[in-house]
């Protein structure tokens, strides 16, 4: 069983409540946890491309270290980005690259 999130309400609960709720119960809760469907692996590897591609770099921690945590290697994660990077743009893979740098540094 995965563990509970609780980020949105620890962060946002008292100024958001609904998002806090959403993002804990809905996303994290439901929709990851449909590991029948599409498993954690992949959807971190789908997850770390869509916050790449969209610029959000303070997301990118995170789930870098829970791709890292489902098992996504140094290697992968290297050729993951630099796949996308012809896609995404070129100063994108290099601030997810500084990022992934740090996570992977062991």
């Amino acid at each position: 069983m995965a563990e509970k999130q609780t980020a949105g309400r620890n962060m946002l609960g008292e100024f958001a409540p609904k998002f806090a709720q959403l993002n804990d119960d809905v996303l994290f809760g439901e929709v990851w946890s449909r590991e029948e469907e599409l498993p954690p692996r992949d959807r971190s590897m789908i997850t770390v491309t869509a916050l790449i591609a969209g610029g959000n770099v303070e997301q990118l921690t995170p789930h870098l270290q829970k791709a890292k945590a489902n098992g996504i290697t140094k290697n992968e994660i290297a050729e993951i980005i630099t796949h996308i990077s012809f896609y995404v743009g070129w100063p994108k893979a290099w601030s997810a690259f500084n990022i992934a740098k740090e996570i992977y540094q062991d």
